[in-house]
């Protein structure tokens, strides 16, 4: 299996139009919801997930993946790390094709039962990092993070396969 570049695994992701953030929150401070407000006002069609709450940044909120009132591209994990893989199980449910487990300075969504969930479903995952560190999401305090992140291997620079367009964790 080749590697793409995690830039080019991002661009695919962000270049969806349906997208699912889950574990925004009601507080608005929370990094899930800056990514949900920023994949909003690029243009997408997001959707929140968290089964904790009804309303979540003026829109509705869903209590999973599965409950979203329709299909989307991909979802955005940004939970706790010890429940992303019972999240990424309710993305294959869903027949959700992709996912990002967000990882930022904390340790962030990503685990290894995680990634192994979404090769067993055959689901393409971003192992780490953060939509908003891409395109037209990102900002400059984010991609010097990008950076920094990468040299303290905490976010991948390439991640593997490229199996029919598809990108695959590394």
């Amino acid at each position: 299996m080749s590697t793409i570049p995690l830039a080019s695994a991002a661009t695919e992701f962000l270049a969806q139009e349906r997208l699912a953030v889950v574990g925004v929150s009601r507080d608005p401070r929370q990094p899930a919801n800056l990514i949900y407000r920023r994949l909003r006002e690029t243009g997408h069609r997001v959707f929140a997930v968290n089964p904790a709450a009804t309303e979540v940044e003026g829109d509705p909120c869903y209590a999973s993946v599965r409950a979203l009132p329709e299909a989307v591209d991909g979802a955005v994990v940004v939970t706790p790390a010890d429940v992303s893989a019972a999240v990424v199980e309710d993305c294959a449910a869903a027949s959700v094709p992709r996912v990002w487990l967000h990882r930022g300075l904390g340790p962030g969504s990503l685990s290894a039962e995680a990634v192994d969930v979404a090769h067993e479903h055959g689901i393409d995952v971003i192992p780490g990092g953060c939509p908003n560190m891409f395109g037209a999401t990102s900002d400059r305090p984010h991609r010097v993070m990008r950076r920094v992140l990468q040299l303290a291997g905490k976010v991948p620079r390439c991640v593997e396969g490229c199996e029919g367009g598809r990108s695959r964790e590394a």
